[in-house]
């Protein structure tokens, strides 16, 4: 289900359990059961309507804030998702405090870093932005201070390693002597700054302005806006 794009694994284990799943009109009630590949699955109303309750949120996050489960003395990026600072006229629906149920951040922003920052309680989202064969891009603009080692705009693009594993190719292009312009297809920890640490340069500003093709935009820092029917990531 996940791999058709139907839900996330975690909502596939409830639908099963609660016996909302069916495969070529046969209800599934066992977590794990293997099936057909060309198998019909279809779900019931009661999983159509859960589905519907999901919402995207588009937040720019200060910093200050973390995305994810917060340390201790951290304040998570989910608290600012209120009433006040819903983008006024922004469309979508009114805001009601059990949407925030369920609701997680798709990919990482550090502490550090301000911009974009979707947060989700649609598995179908969350698939798109952080499934394992998620293609979708995230772009920055990066303020830095230092010198860049010698063929170091080349590393950052394709040839560095994290973890000791070697980064996917991405896109980088050097704005002016203190900004960089990144593209990547991938999201590890701190990436960016450890990238531009590896060649030579401290990150001291770093702000995401887009994830697939949803751009920040104009939206103010702190507040958020429902992703719109019309778009998709």
């Amino acid at each position: 289900m996940s791999e058709r794009g139907m839900c996330s694994r975690r909502e596939a284990d409830m639908w099963i359990e609660r016996g909302w799943v069916f495969v070529n009109g046969e209800q599934v009630c066992e977590l794990g059961s293997r099936i057909d590949p060309a198998a019909e699955i279809t779900i019931s109303t009661e999983a159509k309507k859960d589905q519907a309750k999901a919402v995207t949120i588009l937040l720019h996050k200060p910093v200050g804030y973390v995305s994810g489960q917060p340390e201790p003395g951290c304040i998570p990026a989910v608290t600012l998702i209120t009433a006040e600072t819903q983008l006024p006229h922004s469309g979508g629906p009114e805001f009601k405090p059990w949407m925030l149920r369920g609701l997680a951040p798709a990919g990482r922003l550090d502490i550090d870093s301000t911009g974009l920052l979707v947060l989700t309680s649609d598995g179908r989202v969350a698939k798109r932005l952080i499934g394992e064969d998620s293609e979708a891009e995230k772009e920055y603009l990066v303020r830095v201070s230092g010198e860049m080692i010698k063929g170091g705009l080349e590393l950052l693009r394709h040839g560095l390693e994290l973890d000791g594993k070697p980064l996917k190719q991405a896109w980088v292009k050097q704005l002016n002597e203190d900004q960089l312009h990144f593209i990547l297809k991938e999201g590890k920890k701190r990436q960016i700054r450890r990238m531009c640490e590896l060649v030579g340069l401290q990150v001291v500003g770093l702000k995401r302005v887009r994830i697939g093709r949803i751009r920040l935009g104009d939206l103010p820092m702190g507040q958020w806006r429902f992703l719109r029917a019309d778009e998709a990531f």
